[in-house]
């Protein structure tokens, strides 16, 4: 068994540093959905394993919340068990319509064309052939009713049809060894999961949403949809996924969200 050990800071009350880091992140309004993303989903680690610091200041905060946050994700990983599913739901409960979500308007989603699309598939793979649509449909198909999870604190339950993720990766022959799996998308998205993570058995290449063709707004002509992480690490529009062991980031991971999000 693993003993995990929090972080140690220098020089801290651990009982104030809560109430500090709270006042301070929500004095800082230039960072409301970073800092409240942190302060929600630092349950592991948490504010309250900050021991012998002052945090009264902006550059304190942000090292102290990206260390536990670092700390977390490697937590979050060791504990994470890929053969529990995630609740599924019948379709009378689906939400409609499903809330459209992106890091841009939904006037801005992406028209991608369905003939000129090829998914290209690179690293640690055996098979680096770029694929179609009509591929991914020759592919054996599953359908899953599950609830998506935003980080800005709503939800909604969706039907996603495609295909597993699993049988994908071992199609192509990725190294199933590897810690990485890295998505490029359409609209310049990017962002990359653990390999567990990508193996999961509900973790699916959406094709179809509610029995129907993937919607440009949904993320078409491909999107990831995994019922174990947040909203934030279901790419859309992907164009090309790869595998590796090279820490590849996000889009959002790269302005200091957690990197596992797992929901």
């Amino acid at each position: 068994m693993k003993i995990f050990k929090a972080p140690r800071f220098d020089g801290i009350d651990g009982d104030a540093v809560l109430i500090e880091a709270r006042r301070q992140i929500a004095r800082h309004v230039n960072l409301p959905a970073r800092r409240a993303f942190l302060q929600r989903s630092l349950t592991l680690g948490g504010l309250s394993l900050l021991t012998g610091c002052s945090i009264s200041d902006n550059e304190q905060v942000e090292a102290a919340l990206s260390r536990i946050s670092r700390f977390n994700d490697k937590v979050q990983g060791l504990i994470f068990d890929p053969n529990q599913l995630a609740p599924t739901y019948p379709d009378s409960m689906i939400t409609r319509p499903f809330p459209f979500n992106a890091y841009y308007g939904e006037d801005e989603v992406r028209q991608v064309d369905e003939q000129a699309w090829r998914l290209e598939v690179t690293g640690l793979v055996s098979d680096r052939r770029q694929w179609n649509l009509a591929d991914l449909r020759a592919m054996q198909q599953y359908d899953q009713v599950t609830r998506h999870i935003c980080v800005e604190g709503w939800s909604a339950i969706g039907k996603w049809g495609g295909v597993r993720f699993g049988d994908f990766l071992r199609r192509v022959g990725a190294d199933l060894s590897a810690k990485y799996v890295g998505f490029k998308c359409a609209d310049d998205y990017y962002t990359s999961i653990d390999m567990a993570t990508a193996l999961h058995p509900q973790t699916l290449m959406a094709i179809t949403y509610d029995g129907a063709p993937l919607p440009p707004k949904y993320g078409f002509p491909m999107k990831l949809r995994m019922p174990t992480k947040l909203g934030y690490k279901n790419p859309k529009h992907i164009r090309a996924i790869f595998v590796t062991n090279t820490y590849p980031g996000g889009y959002w991971e790269d302005q200091g969200y957690n990197w596992f999000g797992g929901s």
